[in-house]
């Protein structure tokens, strides 16, 4: 069951990041990723954490796009997904994407400003 359940989080993360580049007209929405989907054990509810490229009022856009098009999304899982029951989706901004960038971006700050103490022979 649980081997399902991962390959159900892979299949809806690809859908669903399908159905939002190819079907969603919403102009609303900008340049999102779909990182992951995280479906609870009885296949109920999938959590889908995305990540969106751009401004904070781009990312508040998104997010109200998001949960606007929740019920269409589900709809066209529904055609294409074949299970009894499509989870309940619930959109959650990821921000530890942006977090790893900003640490990425420290360490580098870090590294180049000691290479540039190191003295010359």
């Amino acid at each position: 069951m649980r081997y399902r359940r991962f390959r159900l989080q892979d299949q809806f993360r690809e859908e669903i990041s399908s159905i939002i580049q190819q079907e969603i007209k919403d102009p609303g929405i900008g340049f999102i990723t779909v990182l992951e989907v995280r479906l609870t054990e009885d296949l109920k509810h999938a959590k889908v954490l995305y990540s969106v490229y751009g401004s904070e009022e781009e990312k508040e856009k998104t997010n109200e796009a998001l949960r606007r098009a929740r019920g269409y999304i589900m709809h066209l899982l529904g055609s294409r997904v074949k299970l009894r029951f499509i989870p309940e989706l619930t959109f959650v901004f990821d921000t530890e994407q942006e977090k790893r960038a900003r640490i990425e971006e420290l360490l580098h700050k870090v590294k180049s400003e000691m290479v540039g103490d190191v003295p010359e022979d």
